[in-house]
């Protein structure tokens, strides 16, 4: 990676620093949520409640340093629900690709939670939280890699008893004027990683801490964001891990790097502003630079890096390695 040791240490140290409020980290999604317009508060006065909708472009999808989207355009778009109390619920929606996740080509994103102020510190916000991810149509069943075929020559899957990606989380932060921060932690296995699909056992309890900066500069409306995080997944790959008996694969779990560890540590940082076009307001612009390490299991040779889809051949990308992300979208 493209980073000294000194950097490594000083991100590693801020991912823990606090445990502060940030939404969960889409690129797009959250920098729209920073550009509701004052002409969105007018329009629902009176009412307890207001309803916002998103919808953007983004030149890659990154999800915590990782790209979700092989490296190419998505576009994504959601709605969010919030109540004067501080309740809050929404949906949100992105293209993924079919080669992290075979036979879904969306990510569907549901989540609830409360947010609030605490009195006695001024600036000072909480919340609390849960949020599903999830992939309709895909399944670790679907886990198929080229040249391990079954006997009428058909790819093979290689995690036959294998169950779906979908993720719930349990999280909770607090914030202060621009600076938050969070920990995610998991109700379910990390993304369907457990003993049927080759690792040494249940992934439950993975956790991301993130500590997030949205600070608004004096010139042109912009706003500087920054983000660090830390992935630990409670497990590891088991290279040991043989399927063959039930019809999967001898070794599900190999990569040419051996790497057996997905934890790391990823940060972005960039340019947002806030602009309108015509009388439309609520228009949102970013440039960001994403990035994150373990490049031995997210790159190429490594087990993260490499395609599941298996059709018509098997691909492999650095799935992690340090991208520009353009956005462009509009909160309504």
């Amino acid at each position: 990676m493209r980073q000294s040791k000194l950097i490594t240490a000083v991100l590693a140290t801020l991912s823990f620093a606090n445990f502060a409020h940030a939404d969960e980290p889409k690129v797009l999604h959250e920098e729209l949520k920073e550009a509701k317009a004052p002409y969105m508060e007018e329009k629902q006065a009176g009412s307890d409640w207001a309803a916002t909708g998103n919808i953007g472009v983004v030149s890659d999808y990154y999800f915590r340093g990782i790209s979700q989207s092989w490296h190419k355009p998505t576009v994504q778009g959601g709605m969010d629900i919030t109540h004067s109390s501080g309740f809050y619920t929404g949906v949100w929606g992105s293209g993924v690709t079919p080669n992290t996740y075979p036979d879904a080509n969306t990510e569907i994103d549901v989540y609830a939670g409360f947010n609030g102020t605490i009195p006695t510190v001024e600036k000072l916000g909480y919340t609390v939280g849960v949020y599903g991810y999830l992939y309709p149509g895909g399944s670790w069943k679907k886990y198929k890699f080229t040249g391990d075929n079954n006997p009428d020559g058909t790819l093979k899957s290689q995690t036959p008893k294998g169950g779906r990606w979908d993720t719930y989380e349990l999280n909770a932060g607090l914030s202060y004027d621009w600076i938050s921060a969070k920990l995610s932690y998991t109700l379910t296995d990390w993304f369907g990683a457990d003993k049927d699909t080759g690792w040494n056992g249940s992934t439950k309890g993975s956790t991301y801490i993130e500590l997030n900066a949205a600070y608004p500069l004096p010139w042109w409306d912009l706003t500087l964001i920054a983000h660090v995080g830390r992935l630990n997944v409670a497990g590891k790959l088991d290279p040991n891990a043989d399927f063959s008996a039930i019809g999967g694969g001898s070794a599900p779990s190999s990569s040419t790097s051996g790497a057996t560890n997905p934890d790391y540590t990823d940060w972005k940082i960039g340019l947002s502003k806030a602009f309108k076009i015509g009388a439309t307001e609520g228009w949102n612009a970013g440039v960001y630079w994403i990035e994150s390490d373990n490049s031995r299991y997210w790159g190429r040779n490594g087990y993260g890096g490499s395609s599941f889809n298996g059709a018509p051949s098997t691909q492999f990308k650095n799935l992690n390695d340090g991208r520009v992300v353009l956005t462009l979208g509009r909160t309504f």
